[in-house]
């Protein structure tokens, strides 16, 4: 959605789960927007023109209706820009673009304050995006390609690649990223997504008494989604996921009462909080025209091309699955569906006393109940090629006699999970979807104490202890319940230990933070790309544990300095498996956390001044440094435990430009910016292409980015 009128935004490291709940075991980010200013009429609009035909507005207009009394604050903004990956067809020819923006919000807010006291605001917003979103870029080419035999089953020397040549072997690196700078990505045709939300909140606070006041804010909103894409990620028509719809409805409940007690030396807050959420979701795949063909390639490289050879006893031709049941794969379709009902409910309190003069003490506590019932069922298959697969493979079938791995080779791309009717027949005894319809509760009791003492006024040290979590549930997939496999994961848990100090030395001229902390998890939630799925699973260990230090100069009253380093050493441990035997969590151990450098470093500066008696100006220079960081949730390949390829973004340098000049009083201003100006080609994610056998992907991050911005307050 869109960042709009915005009042402030905080940082929240680390758990905060006392007074933010469950989900925030790691951190939150607070946003608080602007309120309705009930005794001035203003606003401001913005516009903003830049590279890739950005096309942006922003604007708020505050009315008061009662002055002092009652006032609304409208506030909406529009902005479009051309995507930063080209998506072509197998003959290279442009069919669209992806990683573009293509939104709007409109939020309005009534807010108001009577004679007694009582205040409040009823917030109603509306947001949608329609940009296609997200193409990925080949890095490493199929070894199915190199080898030929993409070619030799008639799909073409490059087996449906347009973009230009990627890298041939896991060692050509420099080839790797000329083709994630090329930003070219093939596929059949574009992605198309579309999201659209909105809500309502309302919030009251009414005073008890002189230090005491009682809270309310209740929320309902509603998210609605709808996806299509090439899930091979190649201008093949192999499998398409061709409507993808979810629907989430939230509604919450927060009550709670705060005051201050002993002439303020104690701050007190108790309360409760309420949410029920539902997700349904409707999900169509279908198997393309190329499928078959596709799957003889990759049975000929697991036959060394044996498949392909008429004089063969193992030949099946370049459309096996099609020689073998009579069915062609193209007119397989399925549709699942996915639903989840949980409600959550917690009562807390947080507590600060001030024991003696520059003595504080916090205490939170906060008990969080957690119930869910997910399921997922077939909607509607027409399958025939699985059925006909499995009688082929069992006892006394046409492909009985070949070796295990062929079958199971046969059984995995005839009965391809997402199309595979689920609680066949002979489901119980292979891994083929099976429904579920189950149910996930867990509670937790999540507390934190915290001591600090101020020395002086601008000199502050304190420690902390945090127990956070994080709710566990359903993994909402076709996959997720194969061969009668438990659906459900655990909820995730963190100790969190923290020492620091926060001060201000020569007038506040310069501000200083340090911290030092060790977070420990336990059953450690991950989502993993396959490339064809989200896989949710735990991990019984990891540990986040660094120092930060950030500061703040102002040498002067036009020139001000920022700078900060944080080190993190985040990994898991080489035990972090606890009695887990699956190869995915034992491929981890002794690997460090996804997208998690060990170094990150921010400086920059910001001049302003004034030119005569009207007009002001103000340049800003940001640097940011980020050590290597690993892409993949898989840092080896958890069959064989050889290390992947292109899984490691390497250390890297963003800087981010702007300057502007306007009126004194802010009445007008215009600003000039560029982020990312050497254009640094960095990853995001990166995976196995699995459907091109061998193959890898990169999602890559937003390029250079430049413009102009015309400001206007009133």
């Amino acid at each position: 959605s869109e960042f709009v009128d915005v009042e402030r935004v905080e940082i929240l490291r680390g758990p905060q789960g006392t007074l933010f709940g469950r989900n925030t075991s790691a951190g939150a980010l607070n946003i608080t927007n602007k309120r309705p200013n009930l005794s001035e009429f203003g606003g401001f609009a913005n516009a903003t023109y830049g590279n890739r035909d950005l096309m942006g507005v922003q604007g708020a207009v505050n009315v008061p209706i009662v002055e002092d009394k009652l006032a609304l604050r409208v506030t909406g903004a529009y902005r479009e820009r051309d995507g930063y990956v080209t998506v072509v067809d197998g003959t290279g020819t442009k069919i669209g673009d992806s990683n573009g923006t293509d939104q709007y919000l409109v939020r309005g807010q009534l807010g108001f304050e009577t004679d007694g006291g009582i205040r409040g605001r009823l917030i109603a917003d509306h947001s949608k995006s329609t940009a296609g979103c997200c193409a990925a870029v080949e890095v490493l080419q199929s070894p199915l390609e190199t080898s030929g035999l993409l070619a030799a089953v008639g799909l073409g020397a490059r087996g449906g690649m347009a973009g230009p040549v990627v890298a041939l072997n896991p060692f050509d690196t420099t080839t790797a990223e000329i083709a994630a700078d090329n930003r070219i990505a093939t596929a059949n045709f574009a992605p198309q997504t579309r999201f659209d939300q909105w809500g309502i909140t309302g919030e009251v606070e009414v005073p008890l008494g002189d230090s005491t006041n009682l809270i309310y804010i209740g929320s309902y909103r509603e998210y609605d989604a709808t996806e299509a894409y090439d899930n091979d990620f190649s201008a093949l028509d192999v499998f398409n996921v061709t409507d993808n719809r979810t629907s989430i409805e939230t509604m919450t409940h927060e009550l709670r009462v705060q005051g201050d007690l002993f002439g303020g030396a104690l701050k007190w807050l108790v309360g409760g909080y309420y949410s029920e959420e539902d997700i349904s979701q409707q999900l169509s795949f279908a198997l393309g025209a190329d499928y078959d063909q596709l799957v003889g390639a990759i049975l000929a490289g697991a036959t060394g091309g044996a498949s392909l050879n008429p004089l063969s006893p193992i030949f099946f031709g370049t459309t096996p699955l099609q020689n073998i049941t009579g069915v062609n794969p193209a007119t397989v379709s399925n549709i699942n569906q996915y639903a989840q009902n949980s409600k959550s409910w917690s009562v807390f309190t947080h507590n600060v006393l001030e024991v003696t003069d520059g003595l504080e003490l916090t205490v939170g506590l906060r008990y969080s109940d957690e119930s869910k019932d997910g399921s997922f069922a077939s909607g509607g298959t027409n399958n025939a090629v699985c059925p006909a697969i499995v009688g082929a493979i069992s006892p006394g079938g046409g492909l009985s006699g070949l070796p295990a791995a062929l079958q199971n080779a046969f059984f995995g791309l005839g009965c391809f999970a997402f199309t595979a009717p689920a609680d066949a027949p002979y489901a119980a005894l292979l891994p083929t979807p099976r429904s579920f319809n189950s149910t996930f509760g867990d509670s937790e009791l999540i507390y934190t104490g915290k001591v600090a003492y101020a020395f002086a006024d601008p000199v502050n040290i304190y420690a902390s202890f945090t127990h956070g979590y994080k709710s566990g549930g359903f993994n909402l997939d076709s996959t997720a319940a194969v061969g009668g496999t438990d659906p459900r994961f655990l909820s995730e848990e963190v100790d969190s230990y923290e020492i620091g100090l926060k001060a201000k030395f020569l007038d506040n001229a310069v501000t200083l933070n340090l911290a030092v902390f060790r977070e420990q998890f336990s059953n450690f939630q991950i989502v993993e790309y396959t490339g064809v799925q989200f896989r949710t699973f735990n991990v019984a260990k990891a540990v986040t544990q660094g120092l930060e230090i950030e500061t703040m100069l102002r040498p002067s009253d036009h020139f001000t300095v920022n700078a900060a380093l944080t080190y993190t050493d985040a990994y898991y441990p080489g035990d972090c498996a606890g009695t887990q035997t699956t190869v995915n969590v034992l491929a981890l151990c002794g690997n460090s956390l996804t997208n998690a450098p060990d170094f990150v470093g921010i400086a920059g500066a910001t001049y302003t001044n004034d030119i005569g008696m009207n007009l002001a100006y103000f340049l800003n220079g940001q640097v940011r440094f980020e050590g290597d960081r690993r892409t993949s949730t898989q840092a080896v390949d958890p069959i064989n435990l050889t290390a992947l390829p292109f899984v490691v973004q390497d250390s890297n340098i963003k800087i981010n430009l702007r300057a502007g000049i306007g009126s004194q009083d802010e009445a007008w201003g215009i600003e000039a910016f560029v982020t990312n100006l050497t254009n640094e080609v960095t990853r995001g994610v990166t995976f196995a292409t699995i459907l091109r056998s061998g193959s890898q992907s990169v999602f890559v991050q937003d390029p250079r980015s430049y413009g102009l911005t015309l400001r206007g307050k009133f």
